[in-house]
């Protein structure tokens, strides 16, 4: 039973189990413990010794199916491989006399031997070949092809054997020889079974995310994909990162005593003191805020990312000095108040129910650009940012790109941020094209991470 014990850990070894000297020495001190012919308390005992996780017990199953079922070590097999010993031996030399250099073959016919631990070995060379960082990142052809050469040797083998059983080199009654052919096509069955065997790397294991993983997930995701459920999740990380840029513009404005030394102001403070430079005072140039106007389209065809898109305006509200913010379908509607009076939930749900919006009009960007024409084109000065968000289908109307060169002209940068797919670009009612001739950028912006990283741009 030691002998045993000890085969079957060389097997594992050999498999690429981690098993020490000191775990096969506890199982043989608990042998005593347990009744050795009951195979259940046996298997119990070598799998609490040998198999250390879940992810290693699997491969410990299959290893020792291996050994002790398909290799057949048991009582009446020892019996039946001690009368065939012989023959065993003698039918693996004249195997191996043949003539060939691949070293595959030598371990397929040891297997058929009675020693597993060559071709285990080669087959823990394929797993590891596999697995590696650099077969990951190019076609798995190198495994693939080891795999093909030992399917190659095993048929070679299985060929070479039945050739010698059919041959007088080998002094055997014709029982034997039956009983031998047997043994030898059952080896060879348990060597394909374990060229096909594929051990699951994450076997038994369950995939745990952690929260900025399942969020960076998520924001790859386009905004038509989103469920229910993924739109609280997504609201939840943009509310965050709202959160987090108002504190990084207040700190950026609110701080004061940066600078160098402004020693006139300073002695000029310290006459209230009697002299005495209490109040110190620094040199400092005063930071200048830009100004936004953002345009969001609000239709049907964006209504996915209209959520996302809103959240974008009333983001910015506290990051700059002055942020006018619309949304239209067919016409302006100016919600700049809303944003200012209430917090980014309420404000969103009034936007999206009770602001006048004409959600079931055409939309039509051009009636958009001659309305802000009319009333809303003196808000565009050189300080201003014009944000223009939408998809840019206008129902075939007319695009009225002129009064968005006019606008470009009169403010600092023009930036379009467009939800659709790139490759719908310019398809049927699609402008964007020929507007994106008056606009500084024009960013895909489909998903959460897109939206954020503009936001972290343009802020930071």
């Amino acid at each position: 039973m030691v002998k045993l014990i000890q085969q079957f850990a060389a097997c594992c070894r050999a498999s690429g189990m981690r098993i020490s000297t000191s775990e096969v020495l506890d199982s043989f001190r608990q042998l005593p413990l347990i009744d050795p012919t009951d195979e259940m308390q046996f298997r119990a005992l070598l799998c609490a010794n040998f198999a250390k996780s879940v992810r290693e017990l699997s491969h410990f199953d299959r290893l020792y199916h291996l050994f002790f079922h398909e290799m057949r070590v048991n009582l009446d097999d020892m019996r039946q491989a001690a009368d065939q010993a012989d023959h065993i031996r003698k039918a693996a030399k004249l195997l191996k006399e043949k003539p060939d250099d691949n070293p595959v073959y030598g371990a397929v016919v040891d297997f058929v031997a009675g020693n597993p631990l060559p071709l285990l070995a080669e087959m823990r060379r394929i797993h590891q070949e596999s697995d590696t960082p650099e077969a990951s990142a190019r076609f798995n052809l190198g495994p693939l092809a080891s795999r093909m050469n030992v399917l190659m040797q095993i048929i070679k083998t299985a060929s070479a054997a039945s050739s010698l059983m059919e041959s007088n080199d080998l002094d055997m009654a014709p029982a034997d020889r039956r009983g031998l052919a047997a043994h030898v096509d059952e080896r060879l069955a348990s060597a394909r079974s374990i060229l096909m065997y594929e051990p699951g790397a994450d076997a038994g294991t369950r995939t745990v995310q952690t929260h900025e993983q399942r969020l960076k997930e998520l924001g790859e995701k386009d905004f038509s994909s989103f469920t229910r459920r993924e739109v609280d999740e997504m609201r939840e990380a943009v509310d965050k990162l709202v959160r987090r840029l108002k504190n990084v513009v207040s700190r950026r404005f609110a701080v004061r005593d940066r600078g160098s030394l402004d020693v006139k102001k300073t002695l000029r403070a310290a006459a209230k003191y009697t002299g005495v430079p209490i109040d110190i005072r620094y040199r400092r140039k005063a930071l200048r805020k830009s100004r936004i106007v953002t345009l969001c389209d609000v239709s049907g065809s964006v209504w996915t990312a209209a959520r996302f898109m809103l959240n974008l305006l009333y983001s910015l509200q506290d990051c700059f000095d002055k942020v006018h913010s619309f949304v239209f379908v067919d016409q302006l509607t100016d919600v700049t108040d809303i944003f200012a009076e209430h917090d980014i939930a309420e404000a969103i749900g009034i936007v999206m129910k009770d602001a006048d919006v004409r959600y079931n009009a055409q939309t039509d960007y051009g009636e958009t650009f001659r309305h802000f024409k009319r009333s809303y084109m003196e808000l565009l000065t050189k300080k201003t940012t014009l944000i223009i968000v939408g998809d840019g289908r206008g129902n075939y109307t007319h695009p009225e790109d002129a009064i968005l060169g006019d606008m470009r002209d009169r403010c600092r940068r023009v930036i379009w941020l467009n939800p659709e797919a790139e490759n719908l670009w310019g398809t049927a009612d699609s402008e964007i094209y020929t507007y994106a001739q008056h606009c500084h950028e024009v960013r895909l912006c489909g998903n959460v991470n897109q939206l954020i990283a503009f936001i972290e741009e343009l802020v930071l």
